[in-house]
């Protein structure tokens, strides 16, 4: 997911920093100038686009049609969503915990072939459900990417954490889904107990990437706003000290500016 690359046009901003020069100042506070603060948005949005390609570059790698050719005994069985095989494999001491060339167990391949019931039979025979594979995505990390929630709730009810740190950005399953506006797979990983303020490697919680990542439309609004109501931290700034407050403005997403300023947003 990319920003819109549409902006709206802004007047000024103003800021607490002193002024450095008097025709600036107005109000006590410094307005910038319509030229720089469109300097200002641009380098910004240019730096989330990078940040954006980087993370969609290294997104969890879903098996090939020739993987899933060449799958065989639990993987197979795994990816057609095949319980009975599964039992039966398992029970002749076919190992759980082997890996595929992407380092996938066949859990996580029943779990991105949207396969609960293989899930839940890989689960009872003996499965972690918390493992993670090459990428270091798990099943509910797995789901949420997809935005498949029936493949999301099975993977929560068989004990995958939505707490787990997940991905190379050391992030969560919440971020994942926040950053690409699922917003039904974001609450309900918010009753799950997600952690709301966690802080990937990229120095950005849940409620920045879907703000930053996001595109200000319905999808992100409504994700931010779940965020919001469940009691994410508003005033969180990225690694630069921009609050979330400053990044809806600054990206012209007005309804997201409304309800931050509701939240209490700085």
């Amino acid at each position: 997911m990319v920003p819109d690359s549409r902006r709206r046009r802004y007047e000024g901003i103003a800021t607490d920093c002193p002024a450095g020069l008097p025709e600036l100042r107005q109000n006590g506070c410094v307005v910038m100038p319509p030229s720089l603060i469109r300097l200002v948005t641009l380098c910004s949005n240019a730096l989330a686009l990078l940040l954006a390609s980087a993370t969609s570059g290294h997104a969890q790698v879903a098996p090939t049609m020739t993987e899933q050719a060449g799958y065989t005994g639990l993987f197979a069985a795994a990816w057609r969503g095949d319980p009975a095989d599964i039992a039966r494999l398992s029970a002749a001491g076919a190992d759980l915990r082997a890996r595929d060339g992407n380092s996938r167990t066949p859990l996580h391949v029943a779990a991105y072939a949207s396969q609960p019931d293989a899930m839940r039979a890989l689960v009872k025979a003996g499965a972690d459900p918390n493992a993670l594979e090459g990428d270091r995505y798990d099943i509910v990390t797995i789901a949420a990417v997809a935005n498949d929630l029936p493949t999301l709730k099975a993977a929560l009810e068989l004990g995958c954490s939505a707490k787990n740190i997940t991905s190379r950005y050391d992030g969560t399953a919440l971020i994942a889904a926040a950053h690409l506006g699922h917003v039904e797979v974001v609450r309900e990983l918010i009753r799950a107990g997600a952690p709301l303020d966690h802080i990937n490697n990229l120095g950005w919680t849940a409620l920045i990437e879907s703000i930053v990542l996001g595109d200000g439309g319905p999808r992100h609004t409504a994700t931010l706003e779940a965020l919001v109501t469940a009691g994410a931290n508003v005033n969180i700034a990225d690694r630069g000290g921009a609050t979330p407050l400053r990044l809806a403005t600054g990206r012209g997403y007005l309804e997201m500016v409304r309800l931050l300023e509701k939240a209490g947003a700085r």
